[in-house]
């Protein structure tokens, strides 16, 4: 399977070292916004090939399928970029920042039947895999589900504490991961409601927002996402249910006392973002849609967009 990654940042770099613990895969072509940066990473990584277009890499017999690690304002277009030339794609979250954009991805993945994959991590991180299994058993059923998504974040940076050339959103970013979670964890959202903070005068961006979500199966979610929290940093979810009080924090699992849960052997590996690289590979191999399919997390969108009309 041979790969292409755009945007060599810091999320990048999680796929490309989650990619090299795959068998049969082979890294490229690196595309990234200086050549710089583009040709570090490719020798960093053993890629023979390096650039800043997307249109070069697309252009190349020797790649096989995409994945889109750019600015959130590129994903659709890049993503129908990608399956115009006919190569698979893997798009980061979120797929889009309109729902205009993700019902155009769609359309498209429809129109090729290539594999079209959003990177939605939280359905493969081994905590939320944990859960699920058990709400999939029958034996766990959410109650609600209360979720802190809290950053330290007053510039314009990313993950690594770099310089980034697009601004972050809590809606249509942040929210998206939590969104997309609660209905795969609880059933179709029926129910959603939203209210923001002010406005960052430089950014733009509302720095505080608060969510609500109702599923079909009666199970709620609150959601409070912040830009302003200055510690602890990242996003915790707390599972209430018939049967017990789980607390997830990326790919480790608690119970509501804080005793650990051992969620080692739920998959192959304890990286979320690994887990997903290795399904989007498997769908294409294995000529199946994949879990996280753009088809699947096209309904978190719908709702991003509903909240969005709310502001």
């Amino acid at each position: 399977m041979r790969i292409a990654l755009a945007g060599a940042g810091a999320f990048g770099e999680k796929h490309l070292d989650g990619l090299k613990l795959i068998d049969g895969v082979e890294i490229v072509s690196i595309i990234s916004r200086t050549a710089e940066q583009a040709a570090a990473a490719a020798a960093k990584y053993g890629a023979k090939h390096s650039s800043t277009e997307l249109e070069d890499a697309l252009a190349r017999d020797d790649v096989d399928a995409v994945i889109l690690c750019t600015p959130t304002q590129m994903h659709a277009a890049q993503a129908i970029a990608c399956m115009n030339a006919g190569k698979h794609v893997q798009v980061e979250i979120p797929l889009a920042d309109s729902w205009a954009d993700a019902e155009a991805v769609l359309k498209k993945q429809q129109e090729t039947g290539l594999v079209c994959m959003a990177g939605h991590t939280r359905r493969f991180n081994p905590s939320h895999q944990w859960v699920h299994q058990r709400i999939a058993a029958g034996t766990f059923n959410i109650q609600q589900m209360d979720v802190q998504t809290y950053f330290f974040r007053r510039k314009n940076m990313n993950a690594k504490g770099e310089p980034r050339s697009w601004t972050d959103h809590l809606l249509w970013h942040h929210a998206a991961h939590t969104i997309d979670l609660f209905a795969y964890q609880a059933g179709p959202i029926v129910k959603a409601n939203a209210i923001e903070g002010p406005h960052h005068p430089e950014l733009g961006i509302a720095m505080d927002m608060s969510i609500q979500l109702k599923a079909a199966s009666g199970a709620i979610c609150t959601l409070s996402l912040s830009f302003n929290n200055d510690g602890p940093l990242g996003t915790f979810f707390r599972y209430i249910g018939d049967t017990g009080t789980y607390i997830a924090r990326y790919d480790d699992l608690v119970t509501g006392k804080e005793e650990p849960i051992d969620v080692s052997q739920v998959d192959v590996s304890m990286n979320g973002i690994e887990l997903q690289d290795r399904e989007f590979i498997a769908a294409i191999r294995e000529g199946r849609e994949p879990n996280s399919s753009v088809a699947q997390v096209l309904p978190c969108y719908k709702v991003l967009h509903e909240l969005e009309g709310q502001f």
